[in-house]
């Protein structure tokens, strides 16, 4: 790090600096000229090597630089900036409809990007949400190690808070998180159903300049297709029946801030189009209404689907896909992190264990060695979700003091239960009812595949690791 700037990041008088990197000489003196105006101290420099030279002399807040160079490009530039001053955000210059320089500087750690001509409003929206991003400092206060975290209290979650894990996939997740937070561009999650997708979203926001608006969560497979345009873009009173009020959609509510699309992959190709258009133009028009106003917001989707396979199947937009698709995140499922089983069980029993009705001062079940054995062999369909539901009906129904195997109601082999779901008992637990069903398809494939594993698992539509992980697990020889 530049030992010119010191660990806040400030500068004499508290004042900010920003180097502005251009080998055009009307544009470094326009931005140069509005930054002076907000008052911010600004450099400049016309050349990949001045820029260095700079850089080496002082500390910076914020380096603005164009990606032609005529020693270079803004690449080179960004590059340097993240190996030598790690902590100072880079914004690029693009050409007018260079969108291929701009994506591939946001996926390289851009901050953000401008295209030329420069429009002094947006100039100003960029410096000043950089200039607000928490330093590294600020960051390891709000971010502690996992060990570290306390549980919540309330609330989505222990995993879901805070991402528990030691594990080297949750470890990874925890710092692309770190940087995607220190970033404007489009991010993009996947990983199965429980993994907490929302999660990584809420943790990207909170440790953005964007941190102070809001955070819009939208399930777009839960919003009924009929009523997807109006929930999205609000309406004006009168445009149609029951519209009795003026009434904003997500995308006016998360203004400033993050909007979350959980399940992108739901969205209908006529939305596709107009939720494209939006992200293009930075534009919303209300059901209803004739005037358009602009609005400003970072996007971050997620899916437990595979998004490539639905463009090339031409159930998703090729040129959304790309629009949303800038970096991605992938979140990884519980059975690829088993060593973090036992963290994240002491955890979720903790808060359960704090938002149920025992007694003040009553001790937290424990756990036995049968119990943790169980829960670490098992596969869980549903991830950390599905493993918190598992401990809060256990607690429900152990004694109080301790969680033994039998009250975790996981896979039962024994012929009596299967037997009493094919005689259509319905008071079967859950989880021996999906696992007869399981059986029954993981059979029928055997079955039509004159037992080839390999074929079973391709018609299955799953792994052939993970069918002879089932195979085991379900007792099938």
């Amino acid at each position: 790090m530049n030992t010119n700037t010191d660990p806040a990041g400030q500068h004499a008088g508290g004042a900010k600096r920003v180097l502005v990197v251009d080998d055009e000489a009307d544009i470094r003196e326009l931005v140069v000229l509005t930054l002076m105006r907000m008052g911010i101290e600004a450099d400049s420099a016309d050349s990949v090597k001045h820029a260095m030279s700079r850089l080496a002399e002082r500390g910076y807040d914020l380096c603005l630089t164009d990606m032609r160079l005529p020693d270079g490009d803004g690449l080179m530039v960004l590059s340097h900036i993240a190996e030598r001053y790690g902590n100072t955000p880079v914004a690029v210059i693009t050409a007018y409809g260079s969108t291929d320089n701009a994506v591939a500087a946001l996926k390289a750690g851009a901050f953000d990007y401008l295209a030329k001509p420069i429009q002094l409003k947006q100039l100003r929206e960029v410096v000043s949400a950089a200039l607000s991003l928490p330093r590294t400092s600020e960051r390891t206060k709000k971010m502690p190690g996992a060990a570290e975290r306390p549980v919540p209290a309330a609330g989505g979650g222990t995993y879901a808070a805070r991402l528990l894990g030691e594990s080297a996939p949750i470890v990874r997740a925890r710092e692309m998180i770190a940087k995607l937070a220190r970033s404007q561009a489009p991010a993009f999650i996947s990983g199965e159903s429980g993994t907490g997708k929302e999660v990584a979203a809420r943790l990207m926001h909170d440790d953005s300049a964007r941190r102070d608006a809001q955070f819009v969560a939208v399930n777009c497979g839960a919003i009924p297709e009929n009523l997807m345009e109006s929930e999205f873009f609000g309406y004006r009173k009168g445009a149609f029946t029951g519209a009795d009020t003026d009434r904003d959609g997500f995308l006016q509510a998360a203004d400033g801030g993050t909007l979350f699309l959980d399940e992108v992959g739901d969205l209908p190709l006529q939305m596709q189009v107009k939720l494209l258009r939006v992200i293009q133009e930075k534009r919303v028009r209300r059901v209803g209404d004739t005037v358009e106003k602009p609005v400003d917001f970072r996007i971050i989707s997620a899916t437990h689907r595979n998004l490539a396979e639905k463009v090339q199947a031409g159930e998703f937009r090729q040129d959304l896909f790309y629009r949303l698709n800038v970096i991605e995140l992938r979140m990884p499922p519980l059975r690829e992190i088993p060593e973090d089983v036992p963290l994240l069980v002491a955890a979720l029993v903790a808060r359960l264990h704090a938002q149920s009705a025992v007694p003040a001062g009553a001790a937290a079940p424990q756990i036995t060695a049968a119990a943790q054995n169980a829960l670490a062999n098992y596969d869980y369909p549903g991830n950390v979700r599905e493993l918190e539901n598992i401990l809060e009906r256990a607690m429900a129904l152990c004694d109080g003091k301790t969680i033994d195997k039998d009250d975790l109601y996981l896979t039962e082999e024994s012929n009596g239960a299967v037997d009493a779901a094919q005689a259509g008992d319905r008071t079967m637990p859950l989880h021996e009812y999906l696992d007869r069903i399981e059986r029954e398809q993981i059979m029928k494939a055997l079955e039509q595949t004159r037992y080839n594993k390999t074929q079973a698992a391709k018609l299955l539509g799953i792994t052939f690791r993970s069918l002879r992980y089932r195979l085991d697990r379900l007792g099938i020889e």
